[in-house]
């Protein structure tokens, strides 16, 4: 069975008691978020080597600074933006260039979506055009509904991470949701577009008259 996703009160539990030096509790926490800010830097890095480098990096760094872990507010934005200011520093080359125009022509990754009861409801023909269409978002668009879609991050999080405002993130999640709802088939009416019923009788009466 998979293991219980951690909650923020977990999180701040972990921290505590990493703070206490318990290895337990940290390699809790490792095993967490390793693999995801590894994928995060791999589309950063585009290096599988050296974004596990970054990620071990920022960890041994944590550890070493372990006394104050309780005392960072939110750890998830924290190790992201870690990670992320690690490759930059990495690519230093292309840092203005990165910082100037963030993540608009990385060509983000998508890992495998994780099972879930809805997943398996899915066809795999539905899933393999469902994968289609995320490959072939734009860049920064993919990236974001990765970091909300498969690594659970919340809007204000990725904001954060991606030093962009909420209403962008908001604006390439509905991109993204139009075009996986438009290549399955699905009807997603916006927001002030739903048609009550009575509506509908009312506007097939008028087309039957």
């Amino acid at each position: 069975m998979p293991p219980e996703p951690i909650t923020p009160a977990l999180l701040k539990e972990l921290q505590i008691r990493i703070a206490r030096g318990e290895d337990a509790a940290f390699t809790q926490l490792y095993f967490h978020f390793g693999k995801k800010l590894m994928l995060f830097g791999i589309s950063l890095v585009r290096s599988k080597e050296i974004a596990e480098e970054l990620v071990e990096d920022v960890f041994v760094r944590l550890w070493a600074n372990r006394e104050h872990i309780s005392d960072i507010e939110n750890i998830t934005v924290y190790l992201y933006v870690a990670v992320k200011n690690k490759a930059l520093n990495k690519l230093s080359q292309k840092a203005n260039e990165l910082i100037a125009a963030p993540f608009d022509y990385l060509d983000t990754t998508l890992d495998e979506f994780a099972a879930s009861p809805y997943d398996l409801m899915i066809t795999s023909e539905m899933m393999s055009r469902m994968h289609q269409v995320i490959e072939g978002l734009p860049p920064r668009c993919k990236m974001i509904f990765k970091l909300i879609r498969e690594d659970g991050l919340k809007y204000k999080e990725v904001a954060e991470i991606l030093n962009i405002s909420v209403n962008t993130i908001d604006a390439q999640m509905a991109i993204a949701v139009r075009k996986i709802c438009m290549a399955l088939h699905i009807e997603k009416p916006g927001k002030g577009q739903t048609i009550s019923a009575d509506k509908k009788e009312s506007k097939k009466n008028q087309q039957n008259v």
